[in-house]
C-alpha cells in the first residue's frame, strides 16, 4: 500500500486468466507479439520521455540516499547496498506519472508507444496516479494501477487471535473463545520441487542462447509463476478470513532473515511468513481491523500458559512437554495462547488499562524489619506461606 492507495493490476493485450481473492493479475502478451506501434514485445521503452525518465531519477535518487544514509548510520535497520544497474533478463519495469499515460476507454494509451489493450480484471475504484508496466520472466505482461481506495470498515466482534507461525503447520490460531485451530502449511514449492527439478535438468542439455535453450528457460519462470501465485493467493484468502473473524490479531514479531540463513532457510521462505503478515496489516487498515506484533524475545513456547513458569524445552523436536504445575501442551498450541495473552496485555496497556496486579496493603505486623533478617538472615518468605522458609 502506497501513499493511501492500493496497486491494482491488470493483463495487456493477450487472451486473460482470470484472477482470484485480491491478486488482480491476468495473462498477457506472448513475447513475439507487438504490444504497441513502435514496441516490439521483448523490451520495455519508450523513447525518453519525461513521464518515464521522471520516476526513474527519482528511484536513482532516493537508492543513492539510502545507501549513503546507511553507510553514515542516519538510517537505521539493515545495511543497504549499492545501487544497481537494471539487467536485460528477468523481471523488467517501467514506471510511467500521469504525463506518460492515460485511460481512453478500455484501452491504455502509453506515451511515445501508443495504445494498448488491457484485459481488465476489475474496475478502477479512483483515477490513477501512476503505472508500472511489468514484463515477467515468463513473457507475460502487467500494468498495475496505483489508485486511492477508501477504508471500509467491517462491524465490531468480540473476538481476537493470536498467530503462532510455524513450519509443520502454516499457522497456529488461539482465540479469545477458548478454541485453537492450525492452518496446515502447503508447501507449494515443495510440490513443485520434482517438476522444477526436471525442467532445469532439460535446460543445461540445451545449448545456451539457442531457441530451444529459451523455451526451456521460459518453462522454468512457468514453474516459479505458478508457485509464487499460488502462495499469495493462499495468503490473501487465509489473512482476510483472519481479519474479518477478530477484531484483533496478534502474531510473534519473527527474525525471518535471520531464520533463512539457517538449514531450515528454504523451507522459511515457501512458508512466506513476512508476506503473510505484511497482507494481514494491509488489510487490518483497509476493514479497520488491529494487528500487532509481540516481542520476538518473549518466551511464547517455554512459557506455561497455565502457570505462567518458563519450563518449556527449547529444542524444535519437542512437540510435547509436561510443566511442573502438571499441564501437558502442544508446543505450537501453546504458544499461539501465550501470543494472543502477551498481545492482549500490551494492547489493554496501550489503551490506558492496567495490566499488572493491583496493589496490596501491607499488614501492620510487616512494617519494619524482621529480627532474622537483621541477623543476617538471607531466606525468602512466601506471601501466602504464613511466614514459612522458602529454600
Amino acid at each position: 500500500m502506497r501513499a493511501g492507495g492500493v496497486q491494482r493490476r491488470a493483463g495487456c493485450a493477450g487472451s486473460g486468466l482470470s484472477g482470484r481473492g485480491h491478486d488482480h493479475r491476468h495473462r498477457g502478451a506472448a513475447p513475439g507479439d507487438h504490444i504497441g506501434q513502435g514496441h516490439s514485445g521483448s523490451e520495455l521503452a519508450c523513447g525518453g520521455c519525461l513521464g518515464c525518465t521522471g520516476p526513474g531519477l527519482q528511484d536513482a535518487r532516493r537508492a543513492y540516499r539510502n545507501w549513503f544514509d546507511s553507510l553514515s548510520g542516519r538510517r537505521k535497520g539493515r545495511k543497504v547496498g549499492r545501487p544497481r544497474y537494471r539487467r536485460k533478463h528477468g523481471r523488467q519495469s517501467i514506471r510511467l506519472t500521469r504525463n506518460g499515460f492515460s485511460l481512453r476507454g478500455d484501452k491504455l494509451y502509453i506515451a511515445k508507444v501508443g495504445q494498448i489493450s488491457v484485459r481488465w480484471s476489475r474496475d478502477l475504484p479512483s483515477v490513477p496516479s501512476s503505472v508500472t508496466l511489468i514484463r515477467e520472466p515468463d513473457g507475460r505482461y502487467y500494468a498495475s494501477f496505483v489508485v486511492s481506495i477508501e477504508t471500509s470498515p467491517l462491524p465490531p466482534v468480540a473476538r481476537a487471535a493470536g498467530i503462532d507461525l510455524g513450519l509443520t503447520t502454516l499457522a497456529t490460531i488461539a482465540s479469545t473463545d477458548g478454541t485453537v485451530r492450525s492452518i496446515a502449511n502447503p508447501r507449494f514449492l515443495r510440490r513443485r520441487e520434482q517438476k522444477l527439478a526436471q525442467a532445469q535438468r532439460a535446460l543445461s542439455r540445451k545449448v545456451k542462447g539457442s531457441a530451444n535453450w529459451l523455451k526451456a528457460r521460459r518453462r522454468i519462470a512457468v514453474i516459479h509463476r505458478k508457485v509464487r501465485e499460488t502462495r499469495r493467493d493462499h495468503a490473501h484468502q487465509t489473512a482476510l478470513q483472519l481479519i474479518r473473524e477478530n477484531q484483533a490479531v496478534h502474531v510473534e514479531d519473527l527474525s525471518i532473515v535471520g531464520m533463512a540463513r539457517t538449514r531450515l532457510g528454504k523451507s522459511v521462505h515457501d512458508a512466506a511468513w513476512g508476506q503473510f503478515v505484511r497482507l494481514l496489516e494491509e488489510k487490518a487498515i483497509r476493514y479497520g481491523r488491529t494487528v500487532s506484533r509481540v516481542d520476538r524475545w518473549f518466551p511464547s513456547t517455554r512459557l506455561c500458559s497455565a502457570c505462567g513458569l518458563v519450563t518449556g524445552p527449547a529444542a524444535l523436536q519437542v512437540r510435547e512437554w509436561a510443566c511442573v504445575c502438571g499441564a501437558v501442551h502442544d508446543r505450537d498450541e501453546n504458544a499461539a495462547r501465550n501470543i494472543l495473552a502477551a498481545g492482549l496485555a500490551e494492547r489493554s496497556n496501550a489503551c490506558g488499562g492496567g495490566v499488572g496486579p493491583g496493589s496490596v496493603p501491607a499488614a501492620a505486623v510487616e512494617s519494619g524489619t524482621p529480627p532474622r533478617c537483621r541477623a543476617g538472615g538471607t531466606a525468602g518468605v512466601r506471601a501466602d506461606s504464613g511466614g514459612e522458609e522458602v529454600n
